[in-house]
């Protein structure tokens, strides 16, 4: 095997398509292992049957997440701000009408991506060079040599690296890559109890014909305490012409069917809205809780446990190996901000180690 002096980037969601990017203006090369079929990690925008862009993961950023907006504002994409006027509705208890309650247009409002936040990543996979591009290749180990860090692939495929960057959530690199020789007793005992954020979150999304709950004066927020739906948002697109909702299931959704869970939903917005809510043009929901973002039996007893942890800040075999990924920023971890983060503070390290 020829050694290669290139960042070897375990992971192709935000933070690692990020890095490779970010490294890519310094001409650092950098070659990117994905185990799942597409990119994008927890972004991830499917399309109605009137191509209404529908966000199954991330969505939503605000003016308090600047390197995302500088991000988004480098590769030309535009924002826009969350709708939110109108009547929202609190469901506390099923067999009670909903309180309605108004909440002015907010000064600072939440942002989406106009087509879908999926055009983020599509717009940093179009920057990259597509050679140093690798889907469905899972990597199993990390070896570290005498002048290299060695990548194994599930097929067997070795890749040698200077550096190697995981930018997969700790929890999961913990559970599915051998490392050679092992990583420090105290980092192995933290990257168990690192939470991945919207692990076990069900998100779902709804398409409709027209708005006709603007029409009605509602903003299309709600919040329930009593149904299968816990919280949703208007979800019409930037151009105004493509109409929506997405938002939460409870947790406990994911023992249900996808049929069932469907049905639930409709029931409840029915109830809710009326019968213009009961024949959707398109339903989707995703449990995420799949095998590229988390493994084995989280030690987890709170949202965002252990995320930005110092541990994580530091780097491995002879500061060859790194975490990077939106859990190990120590600003908005969890987030798309926090992925940005993480990305740009390995990015501007990498020069000095580079060798």
């Amino acid at each position: 095997m020829k050694y290669e002096k290139q960042v070897v980037i375990i992971g192709g969601g935000l933070s690692g398509l990020t890095l490779a990017y970010l490294l890519s203006k310094q001409n650092i090369k950098a070659t990117i292992l994905e185990a799942a079929q597409r990119w994008g990690g927890r972004i991830q925008t499917v399309r109605g049957k009137n191509d209404t862009p529908l966000e199954l993961g991330a969505t939503w950023f605000s003016d308090m997440h600047p390197n995302l907006i500088s991000l988004i504002d480098d590769l030309g994409l535009k924002r826009f701000p969350q709708f939110s006027k109108g009547i929202s509705l609190f469901q506390t208890k099923s067999f009670e009408p909903p309180q309605e309650f108004f909440v002015p247009e907010a000064e600072t409002p939440s942002y989406r991506i106009a087509g879908g936040t999926q055009m983020l990543t599509d717009s940093l996979v179009a920057k990259l060079s597509q050679e140093n591009l690798q889907l469905n290749t899972k990597a199993v180990s990390i070896k570290q040599t005498e002048r290299a860090l060695v990548v194994e692939t599930e097929d067997g495929t070795l890749l040698s690296a200077s550096h190697v960057a995981i930018c997969i959530p700790p929890q999961l690199a913990a559970q599915t890559i051998r490392f050679d020789p092992v990583l420090p007793f105290n980092l192995c005992e933290v990257l168990p109890t690192v939470q991945t954020w919207m692990a076990g979150a069900i998100k779902f999304v709804l398409e409709y014909d027209t708005p006709f709950w603007r029409n009605n004066g509602y903003s299309g927020m709600l919040y329930s305490h009593a149904g299968i739906i816990v919280e949703m948002y208007d979800h019409t697109n930037a151009e105004q012409n493509r109409f929506g909702f997405t938002g939460f299931l409870n947790a406990s959704a994911a023992a249900y069917t996808y049929e069932v869970r469907r049905e639930y939903t409709l029931r409840q917005l029915t109830e809710l809205m009326g019968e213009n809510a009961s024949n959707p043009l398109t339903y989707h929901d995703k449990i995420w809780n799949e095998e590229y973002l988390i493994a084995g039996n989280p030690i987890i007893m709170r949202p965002h446990q252990n995320n930005g942890h110092p541990f994580l800040q530091e780097s491995y075999m002879e500061d060859r190996l790194h975490f990077c990924n939106t859990e190990t920023a120590t600003e908005f971890a969890g987030y798309m901000e926090g992925a940005v983060v993480a990305a740009r503070s390995l990015s501007e390290k990498m020069p000095a180690q580079y060798n």
